[in-house]
């Protein structure tokens, strides 16, 4: 196999693109949610699952339909997917003495592979050793943070465990289908879910009041970051499909690196948007784990690598 055609297919190489692009989003993100516009959530939730209609588009695409149990499941984890984001979010919101970014460090490849040990019957895959250093490093990332633990840790914990379960669904359906198929019936599960959360009167009239007072500028700057978000989120379930999701899930380190780096610019050079503490020890203990998730990145590649 060519090394241009092994870097378009490998899970490794997709999971780092797509953490990487999802780690710019995030950064926009906390910009965009201190916007007065922008900051109800459930409108926020809402968009960011309405949009993954697009996903179906890829039915045109080698779209065969699976077995009714691969199909509830690939449905189910987009409804997760959509639940999970919410509580997500929610912890983006919470910070308070800094501006929390990294909210999920090492809970949610930790959360994955203790839900991929029972349902899939398999341990961590890929190299334990990158493993390890890539989960360390997003925990390390996360305690630097001068974060209000008592009321992020439960939303932290409810989005890993939701995450994680998604993660795992999604390979048990790929395992038995094609990636389209399996897509398709994920995207659709987040789509539906949006559209449950216009059931209660309260909550529909939330989420279409905040669209109204949006100014332009905002939802062309929103609708846009989603679609950045959009594509690293396709990329990691393609990524998943390819790897172990523990692996992929762990990788997720990379997008904290990249918060780090996108915050501190954003510090030094625009620090009306927001601002981040990188003093002292909070610098020192963000760059040791930079220096984690990228050793880490490189164990898990060589192996990757090696294996193919």
């Amino acid at each position: 196999m060519s090394t241009a055609r092994w870097l378009a297919t490998d899970g490794i190489t997709l999971a780092v693109v797509a953490h990487t692009l999802i780690g710019v989003s995030l950064v926009w993100d906390k910009v965009l949610l201190k916007r007065r516009e922008t900051q109800n959530l459930l409108s926020y939730v809402f968009w960011l699952g309405a949009i993954s209609v697009f996903g179906l588009v890829l039915i045109a695409f080698g779209f065969k339909m699976p077995p009714l149990r691969m199909a509830g499941l690939g449905f189910a984890a987009g409804v997760l997917d959509l639940i999970a984001s919410y509580f997500y979010y929610s912890a983006l919101k919470s910070g308070e003495a800094s501006d929390e970014l990294a909210a999920m460090g090492g809970f949610g490849p930790v959360a994955t592979a203790l839900i991929a040990i029972p349902l899939l019957g398999a341990h961590i895959g890929g190299d334990l050793t990158g493993f390890l250093l890539l989960t360390a490093g997003g925990f390390l990332m996360f305690f630097a943070e001068k974060s209000p633990l008592r009321k992020m840790l439960p939303k932290i914990l409810l989005a890993a465990g939701g995450f994680g379960l998604m993660n795992v669904l999604q390979k048990i359906v790929f395992n038995q289908t094609n990636f389209v198929s399996g897509y398709v019936f994920f995207t659709a599960g987040t789509w539906v879910g949006s559209l449950a959360l216009l059931i209660p009167p309260s909550w529909r009239r939330q989420i279409f009041r905040t669209s109204e007072k949006a100014e332009p500028r905002s939802k062309v700057w929103y609708m846009l970051n989603r679609f950045l978000a959009g594509v690293g989120s396709f990329l990691v379930v393609f990524a998943i499909s390819r790897a172990s999701p523990s692996i992929v899930q762990a990788i997720s380190g990379i997008r904290y690196v990249t918060v780090f780096l996108g915050a501190y610019l954003i510090t030094k050079c625009k620090p009306s948007w927001f601002r981040e503490d990188f003093r002292g020890w909070t610098m020192v203990t963000k760059v040791v784990a930079t220096g984690l998730v990228i050793s880490g990145l490189v164990l898990v590649g060589i192996h990757s690598r090696a294996t193919q």
